[in-house]
């Protein structure tokens, strides 16, 4: 498969989807769940897990793809961690809050960015 992670990450510049609807968005075919679907099931997730700075979006969204492609609660499990730390190594945190630098005034990555690594890591597993 071609990488789709720039077709992520545009989604997002473009500011027409949120974190995480842009990973699953981008993904949705390979899962068999209709766009406007995905779209509307990531909608929850966009500025950190429930819009409180918590778990960044674009992992939550990379989570969502998983478990659907792999279908086996322990194995998606075992390969979200492994997406986590990846993300947590690369970036220096996973919470949205963090990342972009809300209460430290240091952005750690952008969400452009944090959306291209979230769906790199993830299609290591699709």
């Amino acid at each position: 498969m071609e990488s789709r992670k720039h077709l992520a990450a545009e989604k997002k510049r473009c500011n027409t989807h949120n974190c995480a609807q842009a990973v699953v968005c981008t993904y949705c075919d390979l899962v068999g769940l209709p766009e406007q679907t995905a779209k509307e099931v990531a909608s929850s997730f966009g500025g950190g897990m429930g819009n409180r700075e918590g778990t960044c979006g674009a992992i939550v969204g990379a989570g969502m793809i998983l478990g659907l492609k792999l279908k086996d609660r322990e194995i998606s499990k075992v390969r979200m961690k492994e997406i986590m730390n990846r993300f947590q190594e690369r970036n220096g945190a996973t919470r949205c809050c963090e990342l972009k630098g809300i209460g430290t005034g240091k952005v750690l990555r952008d969400c452009p960015d944090c959306v291209a690594d979230a769906s790199e890591f993830l299609e290591e597993y699709l």
